[in-house]
């Protein structure tokens, strides 16, 4: 039943980033919001994200990964979009950012590895969409992310420690 359900919400994140890909003339803000919107209806009411919400939110970024390949989209500036979204949304239900922002990440990698693409350029760019959503909220929500993305992510230490772009 929870399959189904999650199965569900990367269909749904799927088609609503194609057609903000297809529609938009900001594709990386439509994406931002298109997932946004998808996140935040699996959060809402959520106060803490649980193993079913972080599952959600890389299904969600799976979808949006999945889409941009699809229509021909660049997965890397998908996955930055995406996860920003992702990242928002979290904030927006009162939900643990940094745990959505790793679900994020990890999503986006497992994404592209999926269609193979470029995964470090994946990585590079989800990251990135991570901690520019986050300054976004405050620097101690900044801090928060980098921290655990650092801890948490393969790889995401060495990316936190160059500028981001």
């Amino acid at each position: 039943m929870a399959e189904s359900a999650l199965t569900r919400i990367g269909n749904v994140a799927k088609m609503a980033t194609i057609g903000a890909i297809k529609t938009a003339g900001d594709v990386a803000e439509a994406v931002v919001e298109a997932t946004r919107d998808v996140v935040y209806t699996a959060l809402q009411g959520a106060t803490d994200v649980t193993v079913a919400a972080e599952e959600s939110i890389a299904k969600v970024l799976r979808g949006a990964i999945h889409a941009a390949k699809d229509v021909g989209a660049d997965v890397g500036t998908t996955a930055e979009s995406a996860v920003r979204g992702a990242v928002e949304a979290a904030h927006e239900t009162g939900a643990d950012v940094g745990k959505a922002a790793v679900a994020a990440v990890r999503g986006s990698v497992e994404a592209a590895e999926q269609i193979g693409a470029d995964t470090g350029k994946a990585l590079k760019h989800a990251v990135t969409g991570a901690v520019k959503a986050a300054e976004e909220i405050s620097q101690e929500t900044a801090k928060a992310v980098r921290d655990v993305l650092s801890t948490s992510i393969k790889g995401a230490k060495d990316i936190l420690k160059a500028p981001l772009e």
